[in-house]
C-alpha cells in the first residue's frame, strides 16, 4: 500500500487564497480543487500523512465530513493551524505531533515544522515538513511536503526522491 504526504491544505481558509497566492477564485473551488487532487492520486487503502493545518477553525465543525470524502486511510500530524475539532474529529487512523516511519529502507521523520536537525540525520533520514507553504530554501534531505510545494497535491516517497534528484546540488544526499 502506497504511503502519500500532503499538508497545510487549510480547507476552508480563505486567508490562504491571498497569503499564499493560491490560484482560486473562492473557498469553494479551492477546496473542491484540492479534493478532486487529493483523489486523483490517493486509493482508498492508500494511506496519507497529512503534515498540519488541514482546515481552518471556522470549517473544522464539518471536519468529519470533510475527511469521509478523501480517499485513503488518513493520519494527522499535528500543525499550529489544527484545533481541537480537527485533532478530534473521527476519520483520522491517528492523531500525534511528530512520528518517525520507514518506508522503502528510509527513515522518515514527520512533523509540521521544518528542523535544523533531526534524528539519525547522518545516517540519511529524511525530514519531511509542511508550514513554511514552500518558501523555504530547500535544504539536503528535507522536503516540504505542503500543497503549496507539491502542485496542490499529496506526493508519495518516490515522488519526493524524484523532485529532489532533478534538483540536486552536489552536496544533498537524498
Amino acid at each position: 500500500m502506497p504511503i502519500f504526504y500532503t499538508g497545510d491544505t487549510h480547507f476552508g481558509d480563505a486567508r490562504v487564497l491571498r497569503i499564499d497566492r493560491r490560484p482560486f477564485q473562492d473557498m469553494a473551488s479551492h477546496d473542491a480543487a484540492l479534493i478532486e487532487n487529493w483523489n486523483a492520486v490517493v486509493g482508498q487503502d492508500d494511506h496519507v500523512c497529512h503534515l498540519g493545518d488541514f482546515m481552518s477553525v471556522r470549517g473544522s465543525r464539518d471536519c468529519a465530513s470533510l475527511l469521509g470524502k478523501l480517499n485513503g486511510r488518513k493520519h494527522l500530524i499535528v500543525g499550529n493551524n489544527d484545533p481541537e475539532t480537527t485533532t478530534g474529529s473521527k476519520g483520522w487512523e491517528s492523531v500525534q505531533h511528530y512520528a518517525e516511519i520507514r518506508e522503502d529502507g528510509r527513515h522518515l521523520i514527520l512533523c509540521h515544522y521544518a528542523f535544523r536537525t533531526w534524528n539519525q540525520m547522518g545516517k540519511g533520514s529524511i525530514n519531511l515538513h509542511g508550514h513554511s507553504h514552500g518558501r523555504l530554501k530547500p535544504v539536503p534531505r528535507q522536503v516540504d511536503v505542503g500543497v503549496d510545494a507539491q502542485e496542490l497535491r499529496p506526493v508519495n516517497l518516490a515522488q519526493i526522491l524524484n523532485s529532489r534528484k532533478k534538483s540536486k546540488s552536489p552536496s544533498d544526499g537524498i
